[in-house]
């Protein structure tokens, strides 16, 4: 089996996709990611974002889906679940197999999620085992699609400017640090 993956998409190199996996536009992979569709098929619709050192795998026959602008942060583990439209899933989360997490939900770091259980569209869930502690608001969903809309630009900043380099060994006195500069709602906050 041989993913399928967009031309607009980027998996970092460093990332592994192997086996019956589909990666819509936008999306984003980072280093040390592990998409393992080798038992079932895993689908990323576009805008999908799977941050380093996350693992994406299933028991067999299952189909781990992550719906169109899903965000999975770094370290998550995703077994077997399938995650709603603009969805955020927070660092170092566990969510077990056959979960269902609803559309705009927010899932705090290092939650654990049981296998089989349910979260309705825009709830915060948290906690080990999880529970709902509150609900999201427009806010806090405008914030989400803000972040993850910096994860759609990511792949064709990537796909641009991203080329392999030798490091240096010593730093310069004019060391370059050219960041980009986000017009978020925590900079217009400050400002």
């Amino acid at each position: 089996m041989v993913p399928v993956i967009d031309p607009t998409a980027y998996v970092h190199p460093q990332a592994t996709v192997l086996g019956h996996v589909t990666i819509g536009k936008n999306c984003y992979i980072g280093p040390g990611a592990v998409l393992r569709g080798d038992w079932g098929r895993i689908v990323l619709d576009d805008g999908c974002n799977v941050q380093e050192n996350c693992v994406i795998h299933m028991f067999p026959g299952t189909t781990v889906h992550l719906a169109e602008g899903a965000h999975v942060g770094h370290g998550a583990v995703v077994h077997g679940a399938r995650l709603g439209k603009q969805c955020l899933i927070g660092m170092n989360a566990v969510i077990m197999d056959d979960v269902v997490v609803g559309e705009g939900c927010i899932v705090g770091a290092l939650a654990f999620l049981k296998a089989q259980s349910q979260w309705e569209g825009r709830t915060i869930v948290a906690g080990n085992p999880a529970k709902v502690i509150g609900q999201v608001s427009e806010e806090m969903l405008a914030h989400k699609v803000e972040g993850t809309g910096l994860y759609q630009q990511l792949p064709a900043d990537c796909q641009a400017f991203l080329e392999e380099c030798e490091p240096l060994t010593a730093v310069p006195e004019n060391r370059k640090a050219d960041f980009p500069e986000f017009e978020t709602w925590q900079r217009q906050r400050a400002d």
